[in-house]
């Protein structure tokens, strides 16, 4: 089942998973889906241990195991060699180890976070909340900064910023609802924040990435095709 989340009054609609809005401080795509009724998963490497690097890729793959792969988005920061930076969990088996240090560039803009998937529910938690909860995703992976931390906004973040970039993060609605969401155009961390917390009611928000923010969803007709990327979010259908 795909939802659409809705922004009239009165409450949401369902009748497509992506929709377009652009409200004051930036213009943005967001596709929503409800855990509980749609396979989300992460992925990094094929069978041979090879990075996809590319939508295309994974979809090829998956039509092996008579699957479909209906929504993707880049999933979080890599290395040079497109491996996670952080935590990176598929199918219950932890690829790449949690990070709790600081550093440079927006990952180890603290606190970082990590979205994950357990059997009919997502979530978002900031990561020493995820250290501390012990859970055991079955997909997960690790970004940062976060972007609302429960209901509060990263505190790093200016409303005033002049750093403008385009930018995806995924956050949890109250009602479990899945928001997979990536700018159309440069916006501040502050205003991305803000239409998470505010406009998708998302008490807690994660960065994925920035400049390379890519996006497949064909009910929309995008697939973006220009870098290579390494973690993957993707939305799965087994075919009949």
């Amino acid at each position: 089942m795909i939802i659409l989340a809705g922004f009239l009054a009165g409450g949401k609609t369902a009748d497509a998973a992506c929709r377009h809005i652009a409200p004051a401080g930036g213009d943005y795509t967001i596709c929503s889906f409800d855990p509980a009724s749609t396979e989300i998963r992460t992925y990094n490497k094929d069978r041979r241990g090879v990075p996809y690097r590319s939508f295309k890729a994974l979809a090829d793959d998956l039509r092996f195991d008579r699957e479909t792969m209906v929504f993707a988005v880049n999933g979080g920061m890599y290395h040079a060699d497109l491996s996670p930076v952080g935590l990176f969990t598929e199918v219950g088996i932890e690829k790449q180890p949690i990070s709790t240090k600081a550093g440079w560039g927006n990952f180890h803009l603290l606190p970082n976070g990590v979205f994950f998937v357990v059997p009919g529910k997502a979530g978002v938690l900031e990561t020493g909340a995820f250290l501390k909860a012990g859970l055991k995703p079955i997909y997960a992976t690790q970004s940062g900064p976060m972007l609302v931390i429960d209901g509060v906004l990263h505190p790093r973040f200016l409303a005033d910023s002049d750093s403008l970039k385009i930018r995806n993060g995924v956050g949890i609605d109250r009602d479990g609802i899945v928001h997979f969401v990536v700018s159309n155009g440069p916006v501040r961390f502050y205003d991305f924040a803000v239409l998470f917390r505010d406009r998708l009611d998302c008490p807690n928000a994660l960065f994925l990435d920035g400049s390379i923010s890519s996006l497949f969803a064909p009910d929309i007709g995008r697939h973006d095709r220009i870098f290579p990327m390494g973690p993957i979010i993707a939305v799965v259908e087994r075919r009949r």
